[in-house]
């Protein structure tokens, strides 16, 4: 059998829910290996096609959507919102969310796998690819990260793009440099604040509340050119910005807080919204 592969084909950005650490923004890098026989002009598959068709399929399947495991034993749907569903954590908070439904995707399983997910998109691909290719093998893998890095979600309710989802996340790494040298203590301070975190708007705050628990939730909700959405969460999981939360915007944030704490040093933020791109703010 022939084998063609195409390494960095695309980065998939999308958030998913886990029992302990709630919602989670990822990002993953896509490797695509394709095994057949050799059509009429000696390929497995035109390289010319392969972003054309392969890339387009993963885009449209996951990127920028909120995967969910189906079997796990928290989820429940609402049967009078087939649009709403509840996400019960081990600790007992919760998370609820709304959206049209191409901003979800659900897998088999109880909990998020990259093979799980990587055996949905080889399922999707046989439908479009042509039957001289007889295998597909897709890898899906982290960034490897030197320094410090955090996972985030959010939604950009203005984004004429997919990006207007409001639980579709990214694993994002962040440089600090201070009076022109890296601070590495800073960016383990940002990291740690922003672990497995959901940054939020003010502006699209709903509601907030106390449970008999004690626990305090927000919620989220906004309209989009794709549809309404809502989000409900405990706050602890929330960080909360007076702004959009573009990565533009949340490099400025980070250097307007950091400029505050030390007003006599020259602040640079590198921020990350997932592989290879970002926003630079300096103060």
């Amino acid at each position: 059998m022939n084998h063609l592969f195409v390494d960095n084909l695309t980065v998939i950005d999308f958030a998913y829910l886990d029992a302990d650490r709630g919602l989670v923004g990822e990002s993953w890098i896509v490797d695509v290996v394709l095994g057949g026989e050799l059509d009429e002009q000696g390929m497995v598959f035109d390289f010319s096609n392969v972003k054309r068709t392969i890339k387009r399929v993963i885009d449209e399947r996951v990127d920028h959507r909120l995967v969910v495991p189906e079997d796990y034993p928290g989820v429940s749907v609402d049967d009078a919102q087939p649009d709403t569903f509840t996400w019960t954590l081990r600790d007992g908070s919760f998370i609820i969310h709304r959206s049209p439904e191409e901003a979800l995707v659900w897998i088999p399983g109880s909990r998020v796998m990259p093979s799980a997910v990587a055996a949905l998109l080889e399922h999707e691909l046989r439908a479009v690819l042509p039957p001289n290719v007889t295998s597909i093998d897709i890898g899906l893998r982290e960034e490897v990260i030197e320094g410090a890095y955090y996972h985030y979600v959010h939604g950009l309710k203005k984004h004429l793009g997919n990006c207007q989802r409001i639980a579709h996340g990214h694993r994002s790494p962040i440089r600090i440099d201070r009076n022109g040298y890296r601070d590495y203590e800073l960016e383990s301070q940002w990291a740690k604040r922003w672990q497995d975190i959901y940054v939020g708007s003010e502006e699209d705050v709903s509601d907030r509340w106390v449970t008999e628990d004690g626990t305090l939730y927000v919620r989220f909700d906004y309209e989009a050119n794709q549809g309404e959405f809502s989000l409900t969460l405990p706050e602890s999981r929330v960080y909360m910005m007076e702004t959009d939360t573009t990565v533009e915007l949340i490099a400025a944030h980070i250097a307007d807080r950091i400029k505050a704490a030390h007003p006599d040093d020259t602040i640079r933020v590198k921020a990350y919204e997932g592989v290879g791109k970002g926003a630079i703010a300096s103060r």
